[in-house]
């Protein structure tokens, strides 16, 4: 079975002031977008897993702590963790911890929360 992570920032520690977010964006939303997330993955018929981590070195202890539970096809990075730009070198972080703990997953993006099994379809073959 097709297995997905979706990797996000925890909405309790999203920076809502920052203008490079869009207009409107809150963590209620964030919130609402996991569980259209989940949703659309398991109408999928996918295992899908959700990893909400803190934009510091204990996230990533937390990401590499998920990835090696289970081999993922994909995993997908939310937008959150990689539009502001002062988030750049957490990102990179993000990108390494899933290259070395899941070498054989491709890693997607998604724009919001809401089209994550869309952007994970894309590489993992499935529409």
């Amino acid at each position: 079975m097709t297995r997905v992570l979706f990797v996000g920032q925890a909405p309790e520690t999203v920076d809502f002031s920052d203008p490079s977010l869009p207009p409107g964006f809150n963590a209620e939303k964030i919130r609402e977008g996991f569980e259209v997330a989940k949703t659309s993955m398991s109408e999928r018929g996918w295992n899908g897993d959700l990893c909400m981590i803190d934009p510091d070195d204990s996230g990533i202890a937390v990401l590499a702590a998920q990835l090696a539970k289970a081999e993922y096809d994909c995993v997908v990075i939310g937008g959150g963790l990689r539009i502001p730009p002062k988030g750049l070198l957490f990102f990179e972080k993000v990108v390494n911890a899933i290259h070395q703990g899941a070498p054989k997953a491709a890693i997607a993006f998604n724009t919001r929360p809401q089209d994550t099994a869309e952007a994970a379809a894309r590489w993992i073959g499935a529409d």
